[in-house]
């Protein structure tokens, strides 16, 4: 089994704690997105690898020597400024931290996220082939790939379009972008691909692969019965989400795993580090199930 840590919220950055305590306990339960009575029980003997997600991944850095499951960290880093991404932390301090953290778990175990690519009158193109190439200068030596994706219409998306104000790429803002960020990567050893894009870039010079593919966690773990995920038009490995959605904290403006930020804010409050649920704690009636894959 790999654990996604998470996709639904950010577990590194607001919920550190809970999550160490949770691998100390031995177990983790979810709650079924879709049937939140029926709860999932993972024990960590049946996890294979961690894929951290995150855009903070200070919180846990000093942890990282005691976790004795192969792990890999997919760390989102974006130019944006407050006005879309209210809550991130300065991007020098991420900076920071991705650097501690390859020398820790090695470089091979570190990818970064440029995504999602926002095009307005403030984030314009130019603003992102000079901050994709000062982002692979400032890494240089410390990451190998990065990956990168374009705004969706999810529906926070729709909910905050006049501040985002999205214009709509043409076929000359994708070469733009891609000629740029593939010699940028180029210049200081790195690689770059799309995640699940229709435009894949592969023509300017980027690779097409899957962002957690069976090839990576066979690398990782030694072990290739991995399967699939069916849920996505890719081929990158099946992941079990031990995470919630409306519980990040970041509130950034385009995000698809928050679509209430009322919700957010008592979800927060209902988080304790004691309880084996991220958030709030079992109840009499929940069916707890174990899961294996």
């Amino acid at each position: 089994m790999i654990l996604n840590v998470s996709g639904r919220t950010d577990i590194v950055a607001f919920y550190s704690k809970w999550f160490i305590k949770r691998l100390e306990e031995g177990y983790v339960d979810v709650r079924n997105p879709f049937n939140p009575k029926l709860v999932s029980r993972i024990s960590f003997n049946d996890v294979d690898a961690i894929v951290f997600c995150t855009k903070n991944p200070l919180p846990i850095i000093d942890y990282l020597p005691n976790i004795k499951i192969p792990i890999i960290f997919h760390i989102t880093l974006t130019p944006y400024k407050k006005d879309l991404e209210p809550n991130v932390i300065p991007k020098g301090k991420i900076i920071d931290g991705i650097k501690k953290i390859s020398e820790i778990i090695g470089i091979d175990n570190v990818y970064v996220r440029y995504d999602p690519i926002i095009i307005n009158d403030k984030y314009t193109c130019l603003y992102h082939i000079k901050a994709f190439d000062n982002l692979c200068k400032l890494l240089d030596g410390y990451v190998k790939h990065i990956i990168i994706s374009f705004v969706d219409d999810y529906k926070n998306v729709r909910y905050h379009k006049d501040i985002l104000k999205i214009k709509e790429l043409k076929d000359t803002d994708y070469q733009m972008i891609g000629e740029n960020f593939s010699n940028s990567a180029k210049k200081h050893n790195m690689t770059v691909q799309t995640c699940c894009e229709e435009h894949n870039l592969k023509e300017y010079g980027f690779i097409k692969r899957d962002c957690i593919d069976a090839e990576m966690m066979y690398k990782l773990t030694g072990k290739t019965n991995f399967t699939i995920w069916k849920e996505r038009p890719c081929h990158c490995v099946s992941m079990v989400d031990i995470g919630a959605y409306n519980t990040c904290n970041h509130l950034c403006k385009y995000c698809y795993a928050n679509y209430d930020e009322r919700k957010v804010k008592e979800n927060i409050l209902k988080h304790d580090v004691n309880s084996s649920l991220l958030i709030g704690f079992l109840e009499k009636d929940d069916i707890i199930k174990p899961r294996k894959n």
